[in-house]
């Protein structure tokens, strides 16, 4: 990257700006897909920012059960109809059927043929396709229950093998540059809005740069740390949705969260995911009196029912009948050698909470998992703001629609991310950026921000999340939780203003930001569908 000094006023020192040809906010699959489809295209200076020290480090890594192949008996109008029906009707047809004609292709050349990527066999030596809830045939390829870590550690080797691509770790963004609100010329007020790069946050040095770039790809994940529950790694705190929502980009579907109806319910334990893999291969949701519920809850797909389903379903059966927590057994369907063999990180991570599923049954809960809605997104990942372009999580492409059907996140962020740096590599107008054009980053204050009142303000809009904007909602419940949310927002962002930036408060008043949206688009939205369940609907 190459470092210029942006003109200042006189009494003040100038300020070091980056300068690259793309600037990637994430390294998960969708930015990494979308780095390396761009350097191998075109010869571009690509920086991708990683908010953690470690670039393995992110949702990607989380993903358990795997990603969608094609099995033997499978087609792609069978996932684009198995798509459609999750999705309750709000799904796009047309990104559905990009996501089944391209994704499966995709997998085999980028993931398995160039990156090496290993994939679980049958004793056969034949690839192993698991089933997963709402698929109506084996079609999700895995390596045992590691997919994701597997797919981002090849992909981030491969990203530092490329020399024209620098991966920092440890940097917040802040804000994306947008011309004209973050412009040093008067004048730009007066030309289309379009994305320049992001401020950005050297965590270890705390110092704050902008990044200009030609264009700019927004993959910085979910917002399910937003929620007092949630299977999300600590990064998720809907960062890249705030950021989108002050830049003006077009936001849709916000209301709709999926909540993973299998997370680890053991006090002091975090909300480990249990993959609905293990449903897949016989395991058995149970009340702790040990009644089949789901039998009478979703009769036609019974432990393999949707999530959205399944999810309300615990919800009904733990406050009707006061249970803390439900149960899900392995033991039907699996014995010890197979969960061993099969869900190794599982049963490791149930033995270090005192739970042996080999033996007994887990307790689960539902948590917040994954945001079916995000900035809007054409087939290539564009925005409605020029030069910003969108993928993976925080990206609504349309094919979750009001309910995400399993395993295809991963997918989607692969697909997508090829798609943006495609798209990027076509066009004709990245010519170098113009840092001179971008007015320097305004310092906050010098006092640093109390982590006592971040933590403790962070954990109070994960509450009103949980309690009003939860799995099941009402217009009591959202009309108290947006107005106790501007509150909490309008003395956040207050506090923001005046206090050193690092990491924690950014994510804060980003979790805050995200949080108020996400809850006004609840509250507009008064039909049920999918994810988003209204007690009065209408």
């Amino acid at each position: 990257m190459a470092r210029r000094a942006l003109p200042v006023p006189d009494d003040t020192l100038p300020v070091m700006a980056v300068e690259t040809d793309v600037l990637i906010i994430g390294c998960g699959i969708a930015g990494a897909s979308a780095a390396l489809r761009l350097a191998q295209e075109r010869a571009l200076r690509i920086t991708v920012l990683a908010q953690a020290p470690d670039a393995t480090e992110s949702a990607t890594r989380y993903a358990q059960g795997g990603i969608i192949g094609c099995g033997p008996d499978d087609s792609a109008d069978l996932l684009v109809e198995d798509i459609l029906r999750a999705g309750a009707g709000l799904s796009s047809p047309e990104a559905a059927r990009q996501l089944a004609e391209r994704g499966p292709r995709l997998v085999e050349s980028v993931l398995v043929d160039a990156l090496g990527v290993p994939l679980s066999k049958t004793d056969d030596g034949e690839a192993e396709y698991a089933q997963e809830g709402a698929h109506s045939v084996p079609r999700v390829l895995h390596y045992r229950d590691e997919t994701g870590r597997v797919i981002q550690e090849r992909l981030i080797a491969a990203l530092r093998n490329l020399p024209n691509v620098e991966l920092l770790t440890g940097r917040t963004a802040v804000d994306l540059i947008t011309v004209p609100h973050h412009s040093a010329d008067p004048l730009a007020v007066y030309r289309p809005v379009s994305c320049r790069g992001a401020y950005v946050l050297d965590q270890e040095g705390e110092e704050i740069e902008p990044v200009s770039a030609a264009a700019t790809i927004l993959a910085s994940g979910g917002l399910g740390r937003i929620f007092r529950h949630t299977s999300n790694p600590e990064g998720a705190r809907g960062d890249g949705f705030a950021m989108a929502y002050r830049a003006g980009a077009r936001m849709v579907n916000l209301e709709y969260v999926q909540f993973h109806p299998t997370t680890l319910a053991i006090r002091g334990a975090s909300n480990f995911l249990i993959s609905e893999a293990v449903r897949g291969a016989g395991g058995q949701l149970l009340a702790p009196d040990g009644d089949r519920f789901m039998e009478r809850h979703a009769p036609e797909w019974g432990d393999l029912a949707p999530r959205d389903v399944i999810s309300r379903a615990m919800h009904h059966e733990m406050t009707e009948h006061g249970h803390p927590y439900l149960l899900l057994d392995l033991r039907p369907g699996l014995d010890a050698d197979r969960i061993e063999a099969a869900f190794p990180t599982i049963r490791a991570a149930c033995r270090d909470a005192g739970i042996d599923p080999a033996s007994e049954a887990i307790p689960v809960v539902p948590a917040a998992h994954y945001a079916c809605g995000g900035v809007l997104v054409d087939g290539c990942g564009r925005t409605s703001i020029d030069r910003l372009y969108a993928v993976g999580e925080v990206s609504c492409t349309g094919v979750h629609g009001a309910n995400r059907l399993a395993s295809t996140s991963l997918l989607e962020g692969l697909v997508w991310g090829t798609a943006a740096g495609e798209d990027i590599a076509e066009r004709s107008d990245l010519e170098p950026p113009h840092t001179t054009e971008i007015a320097p980053w305004e310092a906050t204050g010098d006092e640093p921000a109390d982590p006592v009142l971040v933590l403790r303000d962070l954990e109070m809009v994960q509450n009103i999340m949980w309690h009003y904007v939860g799995l099941s909602r009402s217009s009591d419940r959202l009309e108290r939780a947006a107005g106790d949310l501007a509150h909490q927002w309008r003395g956040i962002d207050a506090f923001y203003r005046t206090r050193r930036l690092d990491d924690r408060l950014i994510g804060l008043r980003n979790a805050a930001q995200c949080a108020w949206i996400t809850c006004l688009a609840a509250r507009r939205n008064r039909t049920s569908r999918g994810t988003h369940w209204r007690e009065d609907d209408g």
